[in-house]
């Protein structure tokens, strides 16, 4: 038996795949142990799963800001490359400073055999470095260690802000920590991401995609009601758009699929909607996961998690997205042929209308976006990480 800890950001998409590894260890009578900022991790555990939520030293005006920023970037309300910029020095760097004490602590009092960070937590990088504790990384977003070759100077810039971080806190030199040369467990297949150069120590397991613990009603007899043999789209763009720009979007959506043969879901306020079509559903919750294996193409803006849950049911997209990791995510969906992009500040209602029905018609997405499904199922999932993860405890 071993102990692990993960060290993670209190933020629901970083977390969540960590949850599902962590179960598996459990299941394999090892200890393991959550370590964050986040106040509700406890929550969200698995059963035997230990929480330690670190201390907040400093004033509640310091602390709302840091929470209020990480929701705002979670909820992309700044955009392009701004959003990088804002990322590191309104999110990370203040995060990670904050975290520095609490986790050395921590460490202190849990002894793990074994750390895993999330890429975004230098902070726990560096400590598991300077104690000599074997550590892994845990990659949530594998946007951050794709080198855009369009813009190679992002990937620099962002280097030199881990590498200042690491210097500031002791460890010098230019090499970065925050991706483990042990072990970098990377949560999308290497079919997907369209890497092929990429050290061996960075492991693609395929996305780890968590049950929700949630309980969300559906309307399943209106949707049973409604015709059988017509296909079925979901619209889920999270919380990207501020509320004039998703009732400009639903607009769009509306006017190209009201008077279409299709079914279409859409989470959404239904306030936002000047008249509901009969052929569409709008709720402002659904359970996604359960509804989205009932659909033939899903449009979203190209955010991760959709994308990987759409993707590993096989079903093809149309993404059209707005943020930096949107943008790339959305670049893997086209480079795989298993979907349509569209540009958000340029698309009409008939664009829209004419990428479903290319989606619906033209086998060559739903075949590729199988392959696809194919591949995340042969990277291994959550067996595969805790294997790898088991790799590294010392004997």
């Amino acid at each position: 038996m071993a102990r692990f800890a993960f060290i993670v950001p209190p933020l629901t998409g970083h977390i969540n795949p960590t949850l599902s590894l962590g179960n598996e260890l459990l299941k394999r009578n090892h200890k393991v142990s959550w370590i964050s900022l986040d106040p509700n991790l406890k929550d969200l555990l698995p059963e035997k799963g230990q929480a330690i939520v670190l201390p907040i030293d400093m004033d509640e005006e310091g602390k709302n800001k840091i929470f209020d920023h990480a929701r705002e970037l979670q909820k992309k309300k700044v955009y392009g490359i701004d959003s990088l910029k804002f990322l590191y020095e309104e999110v990370l760097t203040p995060m990670n400073s904050l975290m520095m004490d609490g986790i050395e602590n921590a460490l202190e009092e849990i002894k793990p055999d074994v750390i895993i960070s999330d890429h975004q937590i230098f902070s726990g990088a560096i400590v598991s470095f300077k104690k000599n504790i074997p550590y892994a990384t845990s990659v949530t977003a594998p946007a951050s260690i794709k080198v855009n070759p369009s813009f190679p100077k992002i990937h620099e810039w962002e280097g030199e802000q881990v590498v200042a971080f690491q210097n500031k806190y002791g460890i010098s030199g230019n090499v970065r920590l925050d991706c483990s040369e042990l072990l970098t467990l990377v949560y999308t297949s290497r079919e997907f991401f369209g890497e092929a150069d990429l050290p061996s120590h960075y492991k693609f397991i395929g996305p780890v995609i968590a049950p929700r613990s949630q309980r969300i009603g559906f309307d399943w007899s209106k949707l049973a009601k409604m015709v059988q043999n017509r296909p079925k789209i979901l619209v889920s763009i999270g919380t990207t758009f501020d509320h004039t720009q998703k009732q400009q979007f639903f607009s769009k959506v509306v006017d190209a699929l009201k008077d279409e043969n299709i079914t279409v879901i859409v989470v959404s306020d239904p306030d936002l909607f000047e008249f509901i079509p009969d052929n569409f559903i709008i709720q402002k919750q659904i359970p996604q996961l359960e509804v989205i294996q009932h659909m033939q193409a899903v449009i979203c803006h190209g955010g991760n998690n959709t994308v990987c849950e759409a993707l590993s049911y096989g079903i093809p997209l149309i993404v059209i997205p707005i943020a930096y990791d949107q943008s790339f995510v959305s670049s893997c969906v086209t480079d795989s042929s298993a979907g349509i992009r569209l540009n958000f500040n340029r698309f009409k209602a008939s664009h829209l209308k004419e990428a479903v029905h290319s989606i619906l018609t033209n086998n060559l997405y739903k075949n590729n976006a199988k392959m696809i499904q194919r591949s995340f199922e042969m990277a291994g999932g959550v067996n595969k990480g805790a294997d790898y993860l088991q790799t590294l405890v010392k004997n």
